[in-house]
């Protein structure tokens, strides 16, 4: 289990061999990177900054690890949150969840997004093309999704 909050970038490929080293009771590894996009709306986007507070940022992102780890029969899991200022294509986010079956693998990374999308607290700042900083809202869709979870 890993719970990391960087401002580095990572590389996919080492974090999710890693994650599975010296474990052949994984069956399923299910991943999910999320990158900063270029467009919000109908506004072009030339850069993200996401802030946080240390040390509450990483207790909620640990207590979202634990809930995945106490509803599904994970090997590991694995949360990784970029802060700073990003571009587009950029890095932000990468969770991972690996089981013996796939089945579990796939709901938990499913989960994990959704709950860090609603729940752990950063804040992102957006800069238009002309300079301009946007402070993003939370949108209804994420609410949605993560609405599923409480069932």
């Amino acid at each position: 289990m890993a719970v990391r909050v960087q401002r580095e970038d990572f590389n996919i490929g080492r974090e999710l061999d890693a994650l599975t080293e010296g474990n052949p009771g994984i069956g399923g590894l299910c991943s999910f990177t999320g990158l900063v996009r270029d467009i919000h709306g109908d506004a072009g986007v030339s850069a993200m900054t996401l802030e946080h507070y240390p040390g509450m940022t990483e207790k909620m992102l640990l207590e979202i690890e634990a809930e995945a780890n106490q509803r599904w029969p994970l090997e590991q899991t694995l949360i990784i949150h970029r802060y700073g200022r990003l571009l587009p294509g950029d890095r932000i986010v990468l969770v991972a969840a690996a089981s013996a079956h796939r089945e579990a693998a796939f709901e938990a990374c499913h989960f994990l997004i959704d709950w860090l999308k609603t729940k752990a607290p950063f804040w992102k700042v957006e800069e238009d093309r002309s300079g301009e900083e946007n402070w993003v809202q939370a949108r209804a869709s994420d609410d949605s999704a993560a609405e599923r979870w409480n069932k």
